[in-house]
């Protein structure tokens, strides 16, 4: 009897497995043709507990409103803290500010800088980590925790593999990068686990202006896309 009820058990789980393709397919659907409308964007992360009048609030802050002033959306994870930050500069340059916001027990609620009409909602990180991947034109870092480091070095795999098009990382804040810059260098560079040249893929400042420089720098000439 009970090796019956463990094997409904089982034929439960994949029956459930099954239905939850759809609901996964919706949320594809969904974020392609909202995010499809919206146009060039930069994604900025970090830490959902950074609290207004911290400096790395206020530079995010700063940055997004001289990103939104040089031609593109914001995109953030919807929340409190550096998301937060990134939305506000966006809109206080009156440019694109879009959350993709995902359902949380704890920290995540919706940002009041977000654009009424570019909320999206998502049950899946690995959708939402799609759509980031996707609809940015580059990735600006700044210092977060295990969310934030997740971002960064999926989008430095699937660049090095060449899944998806090269855009530019930007870590910023010297002070708080520069311990894991140098681990990669020193370390995992130096026992060959990397190549040079993947040290290329990241970039490492602390101001506003050498933000939009770089980005402004990589895409002179180029034409502006989904990254897939």
């Amino acid at each position: 009897m009970r090796k019956e009820q463990h094997h409904k058990g089982w034929n439960e789980i994949k029956t459930n497995d099954s239905w939850a393709i759809f609901k996964i397919m919706g949320e594809f659907v969904s974020g392609f043709e909202k995010m499809s409308a919206i146009g060039p964007c930069v994604s900025i992360f970090g830490s959902a507990r950074t609290k207004e009048g911290d400096p790395y609030y206020e530079l995010a802050t700063s940055i997004a409103k001289s990103i939104s002033e040089a031609g593109y959306g914001i995109i953030t994870g919807g929340g409190p803290g550096i998301m937060e930050a990134g939305n506000r500069g966006a809109h206080l340059a009156g440019g694109t500010s879009v959350g993709l916001n995902i359902d949380l027990p704890f920290e995540q609620h919706d940002n009041p800088y977000i654009d009424a009409d570019k909320s999206l909602d998502f049950d899946y990180f690995f959708v939402r980590k799609v759509m980031f991947v996707k609809y940015s034109q580059g990735f600006v870092v700044m210092p977060g925790g295990f969310g934030t480091l997740d971002e960064l070095f999926e989008a430095i795999t699937l660049i090095q593999t060449n899944k998806i098009e090269k855009f530019p990382i930007i870590l910023v804040g010297t002070d708080f990068w520069e311990g894991l810059f140098d681990w990669i260098k020193t370390t995992m560079l130096n026992k060959g686990n990397i190549s040079a040249h993947d040290m290329d893929l990241i970039q490492l400042v602390d101001t506003e202006e050498q933000v939009v420089e770089i980005i402004d720098s990589f895409y002179r000439g180029r034409t502006l896309s989904p990254n897939f």
